[in-house]
């Protein structure tokens, strides 16, 4: 997609998006064989439900008919969220993913995977988990020193247990 194109979709495309509460993250436009997709990613801090993300596809659908941004041939469009395992770019991207466990790319060469306490204006308070019966440790890292963040996938979170069992306790009761 030309950038042309993507800033004209963007201009277009976010004002209805931020009536909606949300944020928009991304537009990309791929073709697949004979058709064109644009793909249109929406987030926000409390995250987009299936009703939003139906509200902003409908307002998105309407607004892309009324004008010629897509040209005139067809395409489909698709909305919806960043996924589990999502690119960290942006300060706010960081703030969500608060909790959550992340592979951090380092500027200074290697990797390091850490859960995100806390992420201020400077950086992120981190505490990596400890390695063969080893306590985590906390760490403070800057975002000068982070080439590339994506969130990870956690099956077996020792405290989603926990909650687990103390929301069943609770039923119970």
């Amino acid at each position: 997609m030309s950038t042309t194109q993507s800033e004209r979709l963007r201009t277009l495309l976010e004002p209805l998006v931020s009536s909606e509460g949300l944020d928009l993250e991304e537009i990309a436009v791929d073709s697949v064989g004979r058709k064109r997709v644009l793909r249109v990613v929406v987030d926000s801090d409390t995250g987009a439900d299936l009703d939003r993300i139906a509200d902003v596809s409908r307002a998105l659908s309407a607004k892309l008919d009324e004008t010629d941004a897509m040209g005139s041939g067809e395409y489909t469009l698709e909305v919806g969220t960043p996924g589990a395992e999502r690119l960290l770019t942006e300060h706010r991207h960081y703030v969500r993913a608060t909790g959550r466990l992340v592979r951090f790319q380092l500027a200074e060469g290697g990797e390091l995977v850490a859960r995100i306490i806390e992420a201020d204006d400077e950086g992120l308070d981190l505490e990596v988990p400890g390695v063969k019966g080893r306590k985590a440790t906390t760490r403070r890292l800057a975002f000068d020193d982070i080439t590339r963040a994506r969130v990870q996938v956690e099956f077996n979170r020792k405290d989603d247990a926990s909650d687990k069992k103390n929301d069943k306790k609770e039923e119970e009761a």
